[in-house]
C-alpha cells in the first residue's frame, strides 16, 4: 500500500521560519537569508517524508504566510493598490498580508478569516473586475524543481481554482462565474508545465467541496474541471477534499475522470456511506484520509486496517492518505523532553504521524504482527488520570436553570447603565497589552526557576500599574489589567485546570508569524483554586476607572485545545463551562463588575454543513456559554468577544448567548457584519473592531471617525462600543499607544457631534 500526505507544517520543529521572517520585518535579515532559512526548512521536511518512506511527497505547501495568497500571485489577482507600492515581489506580498505604512503610503492588509473549522486563517482574495486572471507566479514550479534536486519526485499542491474562487472576495458587478474560463485556462496551463517539468501526480485542493453546495456551484465546479482534465497531459490529476464529505458533488466529482480522488473519512460523516452505496470509479485511486490531521492522537491500527479492508470491496486501488493538511499538528514530539512516557506514548505529532503511515501500510503489505501487537496494547490499557467522580457529578446536577440569566437583557441594559455611568460611545480594549521582550523574559525566568514567584509577581504588577497609567492617560473609559501573567488566552487557564495536559514547544501555526501551543484535554476538567482574581483586584486598586475582568470562555478553551476523543465535545465543554463559572463567581465577588468571557473561536467549530448546526454544535455551544454567565447580579455587565469568522449567519444565535456586550472583528470584513445585526435586531450592545491590530498601520483618528460613522448608520448610539478588533499582545508599544490615541480622540469627536 502505498502513502500520500496532504500538507506538512511550514514553520520548522522551532519556528525558525517564524523567527527568521520576524527578522526580515524588522530589517535585521536579508531578503537573501530569508529565502535560504525557507529552502533549508523545505528540504528537511522533504528529507523527513522521504525518510519515512512517503510515496506522494507535497510539494509548494509550504508558504511565508498563506496558501491562499500564494494562490494570489499565482494567478495574478494582486489587487491593484499594492502594485502601486512599487516594492519588491516579497514585500508586495507581505503588504498583502500584513498591510504597509511607509514613505508616505498607506495601504490596509486583505482581509483575513479562519480556514473552514481550524484555528488557522486565510488570507481572501479580493478580485476586482478588471482582474487578468493568468498564471504568473513562478513559486509552485520552482518549489518542484528544488525538490528534484533533493533526489524527490514530488507531488505538487495547488488551491484548486473551485475554492480559490469560492472563498473570494469581489469588489466589483463581477462573481465568480465571470472568472471561471481564465482560470481554468491558468490551472491547464499550469498542469501542462508541470508535467514538462516530470510531475507524475499533482494535486488540487478543493475542501470547499465539503460544504453545502446549490446546483450553480456544482455546475461551475463541473465546467472548470472539465477543461482542466482535458488538457492535463502526461501529469495524473489528484482531486483532494478534506474536513467533511462531498455529498454534494460526489456524481460530479466521480464522473468527471480525476486520476485520484482524496476523501476525508475522519470528519466526513457520509463518506463511506457514499462510496459503499454509490461506488466508486475503477479506473480512479481513492486516497483514503485515515490519518487524522488535525488531532494528536496516536491513531487506532486496528481500526484503520478494517476500513480500509471495508473499501478496498469499493476501490481498486487505494492510497493511505492523512485527512488533511498536517500544518494542524505540531511538529514533532522529540522536542517534548518534560512530557512523561505514560502520557507521551498516546501521541502522535506531524513527524509522528508519518511513522503511523509507515506502520500501516507494512501491515497491510506483510501482516506486520508486532507492530499491531504493540498498537493493540496500548488502546487496551485504560489512560491514567482520566476521570473524576466529582466532575461528572456535579455536571449532572445541573438544570434547566442553570442556563438562564434573570432578569431579561432590557432591563439589564438599564440597571448596568446607570451603574456604571459610562459616556455615550464607550473606549476599551478587547484585553491584551504589548508583550514586550521584559515580559517574556520575566514569565521565563520564573518557570524555569530562577526567580522568585514574589519577584514573578512585583515585576507584573509593575506592569500592570505602567498599564493601567496608560489607559488613564489614553483617557480609555473602561480598563484591563494587560495580562503580562498569560503566555497565550486559552494556555493559560489550562495550566490551572485539572485534567489538561501541556507541551514544551508543540507550536501549531495560526496566521503568518503567529503560532499557538494548544494545550491537550487528557481528562474530566475542574478548577482547583482562582485563577485570575488576584491580578484583576490588583488592577482595579491602581484606579477609580472601571476595571474588567479578562476570561476564556469554555468554547474557545476546548476549540483551542486538541480534544478527548473518548467523551464528546459537549461533555467536556460543559465540565469547562462549570470551571469557569466559579471564576466568574468569583471575579465579582471580589468586586470586578465588568467581565468579558472571550468567545473568539465560537464560529471556528460550527459544522460546515448548516443542517448539522444546532444537532451536532449550536444546541450546546450556546448554552455552555450561557452556563458560566447565568449565576451573576443584573448590574454585572457580561462581555465577550469573537474574531476573524464569517458571523453573519448566525446573528440570532450570538444574540442568544445573553451576554451585554459583544465586541468582534469587523476592520478587514469592511463592516460588512453591520448590515447582518440591523436585520436582525439585534439586542446586545456592541463594539465592531474599529481598526486591524493584526497589521502594524497605524489608523488615523479620521479613519476611525468614519469607521465609526458608518456604524452609526446601522447601530443605536446608546449601544455602539469603540474599541480596536482583538488583543494587543502581538503589536510594539508605539503603535499600540499611536492608534489608541487616534482611537479615542475619534471617539470624543463622535460624542462632541452628537450632543
Amino acid at each position: 500500500m502505498q502513502t500520500s500526505v496532504i500538507g506538512y507544517p511550514r514553520v520548522g520543529s522551532l519556528r525558525e521560519l517564524k523567527f527568521a521572517t520576524e527578522k526580515y520585518f524588522k530589517n535585521d535579515i536579508t531578503q537573501e537569508a530569508l529565502l535560504e532559512q525557507a529552502k533549508t526548512l523545505r528540504a528537511e521536511h522533504l528529507k523527513s517524508m522521504k525518510e519515512s518512506g512517503i510515496d506522494f511527497i507535497p510539494v509548494n505547501d509550504f508558504s511565508f504566510y498563506d496558501g491562499m495568497l500564494d494562490t494570489v500571485v499565482l494567478l495574478n489577482t494582486i489587487p491593484a493598490r499594492y502594485c502601486k507600492l512599487n516594492v519588491s515581489e516579497l514585500d508586495t506580498y507581505f503588504a498583502m498580508a500584513r498591510g504597509y505604512q511607509k514613505d508616505g503610503k498607506d495601504v490596509k492588509a486583505l482581509a483575513m478569516k479562519k480556514w473552514f473549522n481550524t484555528n488557522y486563517h486565510y488570507m481572501v482574495p479580493e478580485i476586482e473586475d478588471d482582474a487578468d486572471i493568468r498564471l504568473a507566479g513562478k513559486k509552485p514550479f520552482d518549489e518542484f524543481k528544488e525538490a528534484l534536486t533533493c533526489g524527490v519526485v514530488a507531488k505538487p499542491v495547488l488551491i484548486g481554482p473551485f475554492t480559490f474562487l469560492k472563498l473570494a472576495r469581489y469588489t466589483g458587478t463581477k462573481s465568480a462565474a465571470d472568472f471561471a474560463d481564465a482560470c481554468a485556462a491558468a490551472y491547464s496551463e499550469a498542469l501542462k508545465k508541470f508535467a514538462n517539468l516530470g510531475a507524475k501526480w499533482v494535486q488540487f485542493d478543493e475542501p470547499a467541496l465539503v460544504y453545502d453546495l446549490t446546483a450553480e456551484e456544482i455546475a461551475l465546479f463541473e465546467k472548470l474541471y472539465r477543461v482542466i482534465l482535458a488538457a492535463k497531459g502526461s501529469a495524473k490529476v489528484l482531486l483532494q477534499t478534506y474536513f467533511g464529505d462531498i455529498r454534494d458533488a460526489y456524481d460530479t466529482v466521480t464522473k468527471l475522470g480525476f486520476d485520484g480522488i482524496g476523501i476525508d473519512f475522519l470528519e466526513g460523516k457520509k463518506s463511506f456511506e457514499l462510496v459503499s452505496t454509490k461506488g466508486f470509479p475503477a479506473q480512479t485511486v481513492l486516497f483514503a484520509g485515515l490519518v487524522n490531521g488535525k488531532n494528536i492522537w496516536k491513531n487506532h491500527y486496528r481500526k484503520t486496517i478494517d476500513r480500509l479492508n471495508e473499501l478496498s470491496a469499493f476501490a481498486k486501488e487505494i492510497v493511505l492518505s492523512t485527512s488533511c493538511s498536517l500544518l494542524h499538528v505540531p511538529y514533532t514530539l522529540e522536542n517534548e523532553t518534560k512530557l512523561p512516557e505514560a502520557y507521551k506514548k498516546h501521541f502522535a505529532f506531524a513527524r509522528e504521524k508519518l511513522a503511523e503511515l509507515s506502520d500501516l501500510a507494512k501491515i497491510v503489505a506483510n501482516g506486520d504482527r508486532e507492530v499491531l501487537a504493540a498498537n493493540d496494547a496500548l488502546f487496551a490499557t485504560a489512560r491514567p488520570d482520566c476521570e473524576n467522580a466529582a466532575v461528572r457529578t456535579r455536571l449532572q446536577a445541573v438544570s434547566e436553570a442553570d442556563f438562564e440569566r434573570k432578569p431579561a437583557f432590557a432591563e439589564r441594559e438599564k440597571i448596568q447603565k446607570e451603574a456604571l455611568a459610562l459616556p455615550q460611545f464607550p473606549t476599551t480594549t478587547i484585553g491584551s497589552f504589548p508583550q514586550t521582550a521584559d515580559v517574556k523574559a520575566n514569565r521565563k525566568a520564573f518557570k524555569a526557576g530562577q526567580i522568585s514567584e514574589e519577584e514573578y509577581k512585583k515585576f507584573n504588577q509593575e506592569k500592570i500599574r505602567e498599564c493601567v497609567k496608560l489607559q488613564e492617560e489614553l483617557d480609555l473609559d473602561v480598563l484591563v489589567h494587560g495580562e503580562y501573567e498569560r503566555n497565550d488566552m486559552v494556555e493559560y487557564f489550562g495550566e490551572q485546570l485539572s485534567g489538561y495536559l501541556f507541551t514544551e514547544k508543540a507550536w501549531v501555526q495560526s496566521y503568518g508569524t503567529r503560532c499557538v501551543k494548544p494545550p491537550i484535554v487528557w481528562g474530566d476538567i475542574s478548577r482547583e483554586k482562582p485563577m485570575t482574581v488576584e491580578w484583576s483586584v490588583f488592577a482595579k486598586s491602581c484606579t477609580n476607572r472601571p476595571m474588567k475582568g479578562m476570561l476564556t470562555g469554555p468554547v474557545t478553551i476546548l476549540n483551542w485545545s486538541f480534544p478527548r476523543e473518548d467523551i464528546s465535545h459537549k461533555e467536556s465543554a460543559l465540565q469547562i463551562a462549570l470551571a469557569i463559572r466559579d471564576e466568574v463567581l468569583d471575579l465579582e465577588a471580589a468586586g470586578i463588575n465588568i467581565i468579558q468571557i472571550d468567545e473568539a473561536a465560537l464560529r471556528e467549530k460550527l459544522p460546515l454543513r448548516k443542517s448539522d448546526w444546532y444537532s451536532e454544535y449550536l444546541d450546546w455551544a450556546i448554552p455552555a456559554f450561557r452556563l458560566v454567565h447565568s449565576g451573576v447580579k443584573a448590574s454585572t455587565q457580561i462581555h465577550t468577544h469573537m474574531c476573524y469568522s464569517e458571523f453573519t449567519d448566525i446573528i440570532p444565535t450570538i444574540d442568544n448567548m445573553d451576554a451585554d456586550v459583544i465586541t468582534f472583528e469587523a476592520s478587514r470584513s469592511d463592516l460588512l457584519i453591520l448590515d447582518a445585526l440591523r436585520a436582525n435586531n439585534f439586542k446586545t450592545e456592541v463594539g465592531p473592531g474599529v481598526y486591524d491590530i493584526h497589521s502594524p498601520r497605524v489608523p488615523s483618528e479620521e479613519e476611525i471617525v468614519n469607521a465609526l460613522s458608518r456604524m452609526l448608520a446601522r447601530i443605536n448610539p446608546e449601544k455602539l462600543w469603540v474599541n480596536p478588533d482583538c488583543g494587543l499582545k502581538t503589536r510594539g508599544t508605539t503603535e499600540t499607544v499611536a492608534s489608541l490615541q487616534n482611537m479615542v480622540a475619534a471617539a470624543k469627536r463622535l460624542r462632541a457631534n452628537n450632543e
